[in-house]
């Protein structure tokens, strides 16, 4: 696997220099994993961040009863860790795959060694992990003033454009129990309200497909 081509397409990096890219390149290694296999544990210390070549990772934790909440589904050319890793704190949460994958990990030295040299890199990472913590309000509004109906609705129309009208096709990226949790709801739940918007027309449900008739009707309903 050629490292350096890898690092020099993701948007992090794409405003480095080559030889910038060559140095992130030896402080990287290669992570094969299979799935349900375990990165790290939550109160693991970090020692850098991971990228995703190809598969898919959960981040996750465990409740005192023994419950799980996903806190995000991450799949190819995303990154994670790079939080924790600054702060030089545990990891707050549990990575799982849940495919087989392969990752990057890109040690810490070697990204504060090129934040020290190129202050470009340290702009990309801020904006990276800006769009994070609007993502986490955008979570935390959704759990408190949406209902469990209104949460799926959006998370089904996600990467339809507002103004579209047309039907369309969404691919589950996991399974539902995962996407559940993500979601702040029980398998259950989320089960059911499928169903009630399959009976209603809005959506058909063929696996981990969902088919769409027509996005506006879907997007305008429980509003």
């Amino acid at each position: 696997m050629n490292i350096q081509a890898l690092l020099a397409h993701v948007p992090l990096f794409n405003e480095l220099e080559s030889e910038e890219i060559v140095r992130l390149a030896r402080g990287s290694r290669e992570l094969a994993t299979s799935r349900g296999d375990i990165l790290f544990h939550k109160g693991d210390l970090p020692t850098g961040f991971y990228l995703i070549v190809y598969g898919q990772v959960k981040l996750a934790f465990t409740s005192a009863q023994g419950g799980e909440k996903v806190v995000d589904i991450l799949g190819q050319g995303q990154t994670f860790g790079e939080a924790v890793m600054f702060m030089d704190k545990p990891f707050m949460v549990y990575a799982q795959a849940l495919a087989d994958s392969l990752l990057l990990h890109i040690a810490k030295t070697a990204i504060l060694d090129e934040l020290d040299k190129d202050p470009r890199l340290g702009r990309k990472m801020i904006a990276g992990l800006s769009m994070r913590l609007h993502h986490l309000i955008n979570d935390v509004e959704s759990y408190s003033l949406h209902s469990g109906r209104q949460r799926i609705i959006g998370y089904l129309l996600r990467d339809n454009p507002v103004d579209g009208d047309k039907g369309a096709t969404v691919t589950l990226p996991t399974n539902k129990g995962v996407i559940a949790s993500r979601l702040n709801l029980t398998q259950e739940h989320f089960s059911r309200i499928l169903h009630e918007l399959s009976e209603k027309g809005l959506i058909v449900v063929e696996g981990r497909k969902i088919h769409i008739p027509d996005v506006h009707r879907l997007r305008t309903h429980d509003q």
